[in-house]
């Protein structure tokens, strides 16, 4: 089945979602980066008022950006409940229906873990919560993708490229890598280790530090006062250090799919160009991850890199669902009713058809 007419309001709708999602990721990073997590201490409640009353006066500190993430999280929440139902009345492509369903449960999820990570004060939920936020940023904004058309549009430009099955499988690689490495990151944020080394790209003037007793009470002793209550364990700079270098393996895994596409098609395709962007965000989130070292984990840099490595998982995700072979996304299986005048010359119109139902 195919749409009669585009759904403009229902495709603007579906933007306007992701984009308080990308907003609810970043201020949940400014949430962790300021250790505000818990300056509301109740939930579903704001210190005994209900949250959508709780006084202006009050939002003073860290309970401005608890309160405030609680509040967006509420509004997003509330947008992804009737972009499903509007998907669910108006979309006639059934697996589009689906992934709206997914994202209202997701978000119901999302929600409840939020709240748990309040009252049962467990750092683990806080991980997962995280983790699916991400995800859940990715899931809303290919369903804006698709039923804007754009997706449809780039699966067929980059299906015309003719990716190798192992170039398929570097991308899909790279970004399940970069799932787990978002997953470890939040790890560091919960587990308070993101300073756990303090210099870079050398750590603690060594490749690899030592994690033995002595030299982890000799740097505990060196700390500030405020930080001894938290003091470095072996695990924490284990876990640091594997962040470091999953990054490096990431970096390099994505730079070789953008030299093997450039190989595969040329310089000027598509393809080419999309990995090589896809490289330049990884590039500068690895600089991010650097300069939050530098900075102290300054809360802006540490937020930024938060937010471009939600972007980087997205950027994969798109690549790898786009060089896909399944059918649910190839155009001429899908009978798109889109047309690629804007982007394709009226020559490469007849090497890639339209497909109309």
């Amino acid at each position: 089945m195919t749409r009669s007419t585009p759904h403009h309001w229902l495709n603007r709708f579906a933007w306007l979602t992701a984009g308080g999602t990308f907003l609810l990721i970043g201020l949940g990073g400014l949430v962790t980066s300021h250790e505000a997590g818990m300056s509301v201490p109740d939930w579903p409640t704001t210190y005994g008022y209900n949250m959508f009353l709780f006084p202006l006066h009050l939002w003073q500190g860290n309970i401005f950006y608890e309160h405030t993430h609680r509040l967006l999280a509420s509004l997003v929440g509330f947008l992804t409940t009737v972009l499903a139902i509007w998907l669910w009345l108006r979309e006639p492509l059934a697996w589009l229906r689906w992934l709206g369903v997914c994202a209202f449960f997701a978000v119901a999820l999302q929600g409840l873990l939020g709240g748990l990570r309040v009252t049962l004060l467990k750092d683990q939920i806080g991980i997962v919560h995280a983790a699916l936020a991400q995800s859940f940023f990715v899931l809303v904004t290919l369903i804006a993708i698709f039923i804007s058309g754009i997706g449809k549009k780039l699966v067929n430009l980059v299906q015309a490229s003719r990716p190798s099955a192992p170039l398929r499988w570097l991308a899909v690689g790279s970004t399940v890598l970069i799932l787990a490495q978002l997953i470890l990151g939040a790890t560091m944020r919960h587990q308070h280790a993101g300073l756990a080394v303090p210099d870079f790209p050398r750590a603690y003037g060594r490749v690899w530090p030592p994690t033995n007793a002595a030299f982890l009470e000799q740097i505990n002793a060196h700390r500030p006062g405020a930080e001894q209550s938290k003091p470095i364990t072996a695990f924490h700079i284990r876990l640091h250090m594997a962040h470091r270098f999953l990054a490096l393996t990431i970096a390099i895994l994505v730079a070789s799919v953008a030299l093997k596409s450039r190989r595969e098609c040329s310089g000027n395709s598509i393809l080419a160009k999309l990995t090589l962007a896809w490289t330049r965000v990884i590039c500068l989130q690895v600089a991010l991850g650097a300069a939050t070292v530098w900075s102290n984990k300054a809360a802006d840099i540490a937020t930024a890199h938060v937010l471009l490595g939600a972007l980087s998982l997205l950027s994969g995700t798109i690549l790898s669902l786009s060089m896909s072979r399944s059918e649910a996304f190839q155009p001429e299986m899908a009978n798109a009713d889109w047309t690629l005048d804007p982007i394709l010359s009226a020559g490469d119109q007849a090497v890639i058809p339209n497909t109309i139902a």
